[in-house]
């Protein structure tokens, strides 16, 4: 394979080998309304907890709370904006572990945090890395409501080099 030069690729800032291993990013914060809790919820998982604030109140969440899809879309939304759009980022071959921790309510703050803990070359793929990353999203009160264990796939800057 032929390496990519960062010249053709103006918009990568980030390549497989600027990952180390152990890095921590903090990737930003978001705050769901309750508007976009029953509006996420209607389209893509309408349980009565997600979709109406008297129903959500008579259940285990206690109020109008976030599905967890609508978590990890959250979660999604942060690491695109905050570091994937600058990265050589070919997407992901899924997860390995998804946990929703406690509930989203309404006005919660959620910070996302993203820790590098393995980084391996791709064997029929010199020229793509792998990347396993936990991501890890708290409220405002420090409370974990997201644990999400995977992998990314990175175009590597240099195609077969040693391993980092």
């Amino acid at each position: 394979m032929t390496a990519i030069s960062p010249e053709l690729s103006p918009h990568i800032e980030i390549w497989w080998e600027d990952l180390p291993l152990g890095e921590v990013r903090e990737m930003g914060s978001v705050s769901p309304t309750a508007e976009e809790i029953v509006n996420f919820a209607r389209q893509y998982d309408p349980q009565p907890f997600h979709l109406d604030p008297e129903a959500a109140r008579h259940s285990v969440f206690g109020g109008l709370c976030a599905s967890g899809w609508h978590t990890c879309s959250m979660a999604m939304g942060l690491m695109v904006r905050n570091f994937l759009h600058k990265t050589s980022s070919l997407g992901s071959p899924g997860l390995e572990s998804l946990k929703w921790l406690k509930p989203v309510y309404p006005g919660d703050v959620l910070s996302l945090r993203q820790t590098v803990t393995e980084k391996r070359g791709m064997s029929k793929r010199p020229d793509v890395g792998l990347a396993r990353t936990v991501w890890e999203m708290f409220n405002q009160h420090g409370d974990k409501v997201l644990h999400m264990e995977g992998y990314g796939m990175f175009r590597r800057r240099e195609p077969g080099a040693a391993e980092a």
